[in-house]
């Protein structure tokens, strides 16, 4: 069986209450856990996490949850 090859969404999220490199490295190994293949650029200042991955986006609010994050779509 054959896969076709899956493009990857870029996806954007606001976060709230990030404030330093911590949060970034625990937002970046929580995004790991749920997809290994996926690209991720940590904005602290802006509080934005972009992601470009061929899973939904849904599939990483779970990840910043449970990371103990409050996140919502801004762009996906």
């Amino acid at each position: 069986m054959e896969f076709e090859h899956m493009e990857f969404e870029h996806m954007e999220f606001e976060v709230a209450k990030m404030t330093g490199d911590g949060d970034a490295q625990t937002l970046a190994r929580a995004i790991g856990a749920v997809d290994p293949d996926a690209k991720v650029d940590v904005d602290v200042n802006a509080r934005t996490v972009k992601i470009d991955s061929w899973l939904l986006p849904e599939e990483f609010l779970v990840a910043f949850e449970d990371a103990g994050y409050k996140a919502t779509i801004s762009k996906g």
